[in-house]
Order: structure tokens, then C-alpha cells, then sequence
């Protein structure tokens, strides 16, 4: 089959970054909730599905392999599959014995497909684009990621939540609820196999005959590690989001536990609207915002306001798990704040990740930024629940409040050249 060498991009980006946001959603939150209503404690729920961020640790150790063989495209539409299939086999499992052990270990086959096919995509996007058009639909991507991230943390969990009141049997629901989204992804599959590119410039290394790919790539590593303030770096991407990695593995088996167990007993509908589309829509309007004001006058100007704005707002849920109001429309306006905060305030560190990546092999030490920034959810993330479980969620709220401090800390710490982040001409007017 002949493959055209170029496309019209609205035929295939915007259905690409959709593709490339629902295997993430789907592990890192769906797992969640569908594994605290199949009857597990938050202990082994918060261990189990932290487990699954281990693919986007090591992803810069496996990054250059896509590079190496084959071409970004074929990668594109494998990993797709392969994320469907696993999507799949979480769907015929969830009735099986040992179910448990089975959808995880499907879920971690949708983990590795779908952080290998981030870094494809990426890297397609790049060489499939002129500058003109990478810069043109560099806001669409985005637009349709955060689309994908809202269909599949909200209407999924809203038609879970359905066939659930449908059927009256939490597997029965879950197992239809993964099947169907297996089958859309798979036809993401076919679709992109079928339409997306085929650029000249997608090729493998091996075909351009690069024999000094372990030596680049373990320079690169070193290079990295031999950057000036790198252990203070790393401690910037471990701790600023301590709070946030214990939040995020508590926070929806908190609004779902029912009101005896210290929850705020909501539906799974309830859930997905308030935190799957109200909270996305909240930490989208944040993230927009950041990114507009540290123009004007540079990282290190937004810096302390972005370190307000991530912590103080976790203060809701201390509010939430001390009153739990049924109120659904206070719930609703509690979860945009935080995650307006959120979105807010992670600016500063993505923004971060780019000031310190920046010199010579800027990619690859970008990709090694994402992997410190995986870990940092992934290790707080495995004690959330035994600590939840252990004092409480009142208690663990309060914890998380505390945890703030380590953020303040090494906020304070960290070094920023002032200059980052401006638009150059108001950095050339200041020089002035």
C-alpha cells in the first residue's frame, strides 16, 4: 500500500493527541475508581495503580529505541493497538479469578504502550510539520488532549456509573464500560494506520547508519547529571508536587467512600462531572493563565504566586472531609478551585523542567525532567493509601497540608534566572 507523504493536518492531529490522552487517563485515574468499586482499600488501591506510572520513569531509558528502529509512524498506530488490546484484556478480565492481577497487569501493558507512544507522537508531530504549522497547531493538540482527558475521566466514569444503576452489578458494568473504549481505541488504531503520513524524513537510525547511538546516549546522561545545581533540581521535581501526589490517589476514593467511612458518599456520575469535567475545565482555565502572565515578567517574578496557588487550595479538602456537605454545587465549586490552583501553579514547574533542560541535548534532558517528574507521583503515591487508611481522611488532609512546606522549601531554594519566560522585548526594555 502506498502511503501519501503528506496530509491535510486537521485529518489526523487532532484525532492523534486525542488517541494519545485516553490510555493515560484510562491508568491513571479509571484504574482507580474502578478498583476502589470492585471492593479494594485505598491501601492496595493507591500501591497498585502508582505502580503503573513506572513506564513514564524509565521512559527516557527506552526513548531512543523508537528512534533507532523502525519509523515514528509505525509506532504511532502499534502502540495504539497494543493499548487497545490491553484495554481489551482489562474488559474480559474483571470477571475472571485472579482478576485483580490480571487487569493490572493489562493495565501495565496500556501503561508502556501508551508512554512509547507519547514519545512517537511527539516526534511525528515535529517532522510531519514545517515551523509554521508546528507553531499553528501546537494550540490544537492541546486543545484535544485536554478533550480526551475530559471524556475519559468524566463521560466514562458517568456511563460506568449508569450501567452500574443499569445492570446492578459493579463487574458487569466495568467489564462493558473497558470493552467499549477498547473497541474506539482500536478503530484509533485502524484509522491512523490508514491516514496518517508517511513523511520522508521518518526513518530509522539504523537506516541512516548512526553506529554511535550508546555512546550519545549515555553522554547524554552524564551531561545531564553533571549540570550545575542538578541534585537541587531534581529535588525541585521530586517534593513541588508532594502534595498533589498524595491528593491525587485519595481524592476521588474520598468523594465516593460513603458518609460512615468519612467520604462524601457521590455516585460515580456525580464523580465524573464533578472532577472528570468541572475540575479539568478548572485546572485547563488555570494552566491557560499561567502560562499567559509568566510572559509578562518571567518565571521567577510568578514563581511564589504559582507556590501559593498549588498548596492553599488543597486546604478544600480539609474543609470538605471535616463538614462532608451533600451540597453538590459546593463540591463542585471546591474541586474547580483546587484544580484551578493546580493547573495554576504547575506552570511554574513545566516551566521549570524547560529552564533547566535548556544547553546542548535539550530534549533528551527534558525527557529525563519528565521522568523525575513521573517518579514524583509515583512514590507518594504508594503510601497514600496505607496513610489514608491508617489516620483517616481528615487526618491525611491535614497531612497533605503539611507536605505544603516541602513545596515552600524548595521553592525557596531553587535558582531561576530572572530573565526566563520573558517576551524579549520586554526583557530588552528592562535592560534598558
Amino acid at each position: 500500500m502506498k502511503l501519501s507523504t503528506t496530509r491535510n493536518p486537521w485529518t489526523w492531529i487532532p484525532t492523534l493527541y486525542f488517541a494519545e490522552g485516553i490510555p493515560y487517563v484510562m491508568v491513571m485515574t479509571i484504574s482507580v475508581m474502578m478498583y476502589k468499586r470492585l471492593g479494594l482499600s485505598n491501601t492496595d488501591v493507591a500501591l497498585y495503580t502508582s505502580w503503573l506510572y513506572l513506564p513514564w520513569v524509565i521512559k527516557p531509558f527506552w526513548s531512543p529505541i523508537v528512534d533507532l528502529f523502525r519509523t515514528k509512524r509505525w509506532w504511532i498506530w502499534m502502540m495504539q493497538f497494543f493499548a487497545g488490546a490491553g484495554l481489551a484484556g482489562v474488559a474480559f478480565t474483571i470477571q475472571a479469578p485472579h482478576a485483580v492481577q490480571w487487569t493490572l497487569a493489562f493495565f501495565w501493558l496500556v501503561a508502556f504502550s501508551s508512554a512509547t507512544h507519547d514519545i512517537a507522537a511527539d516526534g511525528f508531530y515535529m517532522i510531519a510539520l514545517d515551523s509554521y504549522k508546528q507553531s499553528l497547531f501546537v494550540g490544537i493538540r492541546s486543545t484535544f488532549y485536554r478533550i480526551a482527558t475530559i471524556v475519559g475521566q468524566g463521560l466514562t466514569l458517568m456511563l460506568a456509573g449508569a450501567l452500574e444503576t443499569y445492570y446492578r452489578e459493579t463487574t458487569k458494568a466495568w467489564t462493558v464500560t473497558m470493552g467499549l473504549v477498547a473497541i474506539i481505541f482500536l478503530c484509533f488504531a485502524i484509522y491512523h494506520f490508514f491516514i496518517l503520513p508517511a513523511p520522508i524524513q521518518d526513518h530509522s537510525t539504523v537506516q541512516q547508519g548512526n553506529h554511535d547511538f550508546l555512546r550519545d546516549f549515555i553522554d547524554t546522561f552524564k551531561s545531564f547529571f553533571q549540570k550545575p545545581g542538578v541534585w537541587l533540581a531534581i529535588a525541585f521535581m521530586l517534593l513541588y508536587r508532594l502534595p498533589e501526589a498524595l491528593l491525587s490517589k485519595i481524592c476521588q476514593p474520598f468523594l465516593i467512600d460513603p458518609i460512615d467511612k468519612g467520604g462524601l458518599g457521590l455516585s460515580l456520575s456525580q464523580v465524573g462531572f464533578a472532577q472528570g469535567t468541572v475540575g479539568i475545565i478548572g485546572l485547563t482555565i488555570g494552566g491557560i493563565i499561567g502560562g499567559i502572565i509568566t510572559t509578562r515578567g518571567g518565571l521567577k517574578k510568578w514563581l511564589w504566586p504559582m507556590v501559593w496557588a498549588i498548596t492553599i487550595p488543597d486546604l478544600i479538602y480539609v474543609f470538605l472531609s471535616i463538614t462532608q456537605t451533600s451540597n453538590f454545587l459546593v463540591i463542585c465549586t471546591c474541586i474547580f478551585i483546587e484544580q484551578f490552583g493546580y493547573g495554576f501553579g504547575f506552570t511554574a514547574y513545566m516551566l521549570y523542567m524547560l529552564y533547566f533542560s535548556q544547553g546542548k541535548s535539550e530534549t533528551a534532558h527534558y525527557a529525563i525532567c519528565t521522568a523525575f517528574m513521573a517518579l514524583s507521583m509515583m512514590l507518594p503515591g504508594m503510601v497514600a493509601g496505607w496513610l489514608e487508611d491508617t489516620v483517616g481522611y481528615i487526618n491525611f488532609f491535614i497531612i497533605v497540608m503539611i507536605c505544603c512546606l516541602f513545596t515552600v522549601a524548595v521553592a525557596r531554594l531553587v535558582k531561576i534566572d530572572p530573565s526566563f519566560g520573558i517576551k524579549k522585548q520586554d526583557s530588552i526594555s528592562k535592560n534598558e
